[in-house]
């Protein structure tokens, strides 16, 4: 394939249930490829990039399994990922320090952009309108992240290491990598779901939105963990870049 070409590539002609593998596999490359590169630094990064593109790609509907289910959930269950490698390989503090930076980005955004779209456009603009869709409902999308990213990613740093100290054994990180993300995804997906969603769509699309979603996390859940045990070899033969 010629440079030229791959700059047109065009996905859209492949399966969503295709682009959703893709997705994920992009999404937990990423975050190995961070940590490798960088270290600890490297899932900090990683953490403001998921929680700022999940709360975007959250506005967008898709069909998988002809199910419809809301997209960035991948994206946002992968910052669960990184925090449990900062629990896994570094101390609960690391994890939670992931949980504050997630804080700061979201809110930093929504300010931001809310003045940016305070300007007066040119009238030569063309992008106001789009800026308007995704961020105009950004505020209420940002406040269920936010309060459900508390929760549920405080209470994951938490039962990683409350499950970590009652089975040390690394054969047993697929007990802590799992217990810990699938009852967290479960409380992020009821309060953000709720908050986000309540009273904007019908109740049986609601109720949908609800269920397809924690399916999706626990999907996600599951396919994350062969890339905590890498991160784990990662760590114990010493391949990470500039850590600290």
């Amino acid at each position: 394939m010629k440079i030229k070409d791959m700059a047109t590539l065009d996905l859209t002609r492949y399966p969503n249930e295709l682009l959703w593998l893709l997705l994920l596999t992009a999404n937990f490359l990423a975050i190995l490829i961070a940590y490798k590169s960088f270290g600890k630094t490297g899932l900090y990064i990683w953490i403001p990039i998921s929680t700022i593109l999940a709360n975007i790609q959250v506005l967008k509907m898709v069909d998988l399994f002809s199910i419809g289910v809301t997209l960035g959930n991948i994206t946002y269950a992968s910052s669960f990922l990184a925090t449990d490698i900062l629990s896994e390989n570094y101390q609960k503090r690391d994890a939670g320090k992931a949980v504050l930076i997630g804080f700061f980005s979201l809110f930093s955004t929504v300010i931001i952009m809310h003045i940016a779209l305070a300007f007066k456009p040119n009238d030569a603009d063309f992008i106001q309108d789009s800026f308007t869709r995704i961020f105009g409902l950004l505020p209420r999308i940002a406040l269920g992240s936010l309060i459900a990213y508390g929760v549920a990613q405080f209470h994951d740093v938490w039962a990683y290491d409350f499950w970590k100290k009652r089975f040390p054994a690394a054969k047993f990180i697929w007990l802590r990598n799992n217990a810990s993300t699938m009852l967290s995804q479960l409380l992020d997906t009821l309060i953000f779901t709720t908050i986000a969603f309540w009273g904007m769509v019908e109740t049986n699309v609601f109720l949908e939105i609800l269920t397809t979603t924690y399916l999706v996390k626990w999907l996600v859940a599951i396919a994350d963990t062969p890339f905590i045990y890498i991160a784990k070899i990662m760590f114990d033969r010493n391949w990470i870049n500039n850590d600290s």
